[in-house]
């Protein structure tokens, strides 16, 4: 279906996505090959993935946007901008406080979009007619080489996309449309001799630039991950409890990066650093209320919990071994698993071998017995030498049973 129209539709979709409060607004026809979709099969036959199933459940539907919807002719591709108001980077050297993922730290971007894309799906219908579909992120769409191809930027060594005028901030949103609209002309990678964004992940989950490996990932580690980290992994995560931002925020075209004018993306202060402490007491209630709206809640207390534990057991801070003592009790066995690790890497080797031979016998979970089997002892100068945390150093008194971290 051709637009007739006397003024550009593309200029009054712009105007009206602005009104929106998107950032960029771009287009693409879909009538050539795709070459992603032989990047994506590489991806999934070397195993890349991880336990993301569903990339290869839905492999055949991700190879090009009309092998989802073969009536699409044109995509209309819209940014969001969701900028930091500082470097995530800067609260990796606070050990005792949580590091959460810039794009988590405020309202969940999914709902956000997904408003925006359907009034001006609406809009769109009312002035032009056709057919369309609104995609943001859970559909099997490769929404970066969309992106690219449209010419909202390029993709970086990183796999992430790059903006000159947002960085590697950015959200993504699409609606595929029966329309046949004007395209956008896609951009150069500008990426040059750099390899910032490699040379800084902590994992090595970059094989080759503009590859990834989710399993090394932090975080697919942290989020998608379902089971308890690899014990290679775990110490690489340091505090980062809930995503990662390195790659993306060693990007030097951050250096053009400008804080989301969207006041629901900004960081909630009860997100920006928490305590690990205070993260580490939360039961199933409180970490619903204290995620309301969040897209950490999707992981649940119990995954949220093994990657705290994770990181206070990276802290160095034997003050916070009494948390990781206490959810020794936790009734998820991920939990307690994780706690296992933490101690060890807290308590001396004495204290941690008289609690294993307290704790393990009465363990029920096969797991869980694993971890104190495989936790190794740390030179007993380097730890807590009080016997089961008797007279550990103690951090601030818990708040009430079930009640979140407080505000500031």
């Amino acid at each position: 279906m051709t637009i007739s129209t006397s003024s550009s539709p593309e200029d009054l979709i712009r105007a009206e996505a602005q009104a929106l409060g998107f950032d960029l607004c771009r287009f693409t026809d879909l009538d050539d090959a795709w070459p992603a979709a032989a990047r994506l099969e590489q991806f999934v036959s070397e195993g890349r993935h991880g336990e993301m199933g569903w990339m290869a459940e839905t492999l055949e539907r991700r190879r090009h946007p009309r092998a989802m919807w073969a009536d699409a002719r044109s995509a209309i591709v819209l940014g969001v901008n969701y900028g930091p108001d500082r470097d995530p980077r800067e609260l990796l050297a606070d050990s005792t406080r949580a590091a959460i993922s810039v794009y988590a730290q405020g309202d969940d971007y999914h709902d956000l979009i997904k408003k925006r894309l359907k009034a001006l799906a609406r809009f769109l219908q009312a002035k032009f007619g056709g057919e369309l579909k609104v995609f943001v992120d859970t559909a099997p769409l490769l929404e970066k080489p969309l992106a690219e191809r449209a010419g909202l930027g390029w993709q970086g060594k990183h796999t992430n996309l790059v903006s000159r005028e947002f960085g590697s901030w950015l959200f993504l949103g699409s609606i595929l449309t029966t329309l046949e609209l004007a395209p956008d002309e896609a951009p150069a990678v500008h990426c040059g001799r750099c390899t910032a964004c490699l040379d800084v992940c902590p994992t090595n989950a970059f094989p080759t630039p503009f590859q990834i490996d989710a399993r090394r990932c932090i975080s697919y580690l942290t989020i998608e991950l379902k089971g308890a980290i690899p014990h290679e992994f775990r110490p690489a995560l340091g505090n980062r409890i809930y995503g990662c931002d390195d790659c993306l925020a060693a990007c030097p075209w951050n250096k053009f990066a400008q804080v989301s004018r969207e006041q629901k993306l900004h960081a909630r202060e009860t997100l920006r650093g928490p305590g690990l402490a205070e993260l580490s007491r939360l039961d199933d209630a409180a970490f619903r209320e204290l995620f309301a709206k969040s897209p950490v809640k999707r992981i649940g207390r119990d995954r949220f919990l093994r990657n705290v534990l994770y990181a206070i057991g990276n802290s160095g801070e034997p003050a916070l071994a009494v948390e990781a003592r206490r959810l020794l009790g936790d009734p998820s066995p991920l939990v307690r698993g994780a706690a296992v690790w933490a101690l060890g890497r807290l308590l001396s080797a004495e204290a941690f071998e008289a609690l294993r031979a307290a704790r393990r016998p009465v363990e029920a979970d096969k797991d869980v017995q694993s971890e104190w089997n495989q936790t190794p002892l740390i030179p007993a100068k380097a730890g807590i030498q009080a016997e089961l945390l008797v007279d550990a150093p103690r951090l601030p008194e818990p708040a009430p049973h079930g009640s979140p971290p407080s505000r500031g």
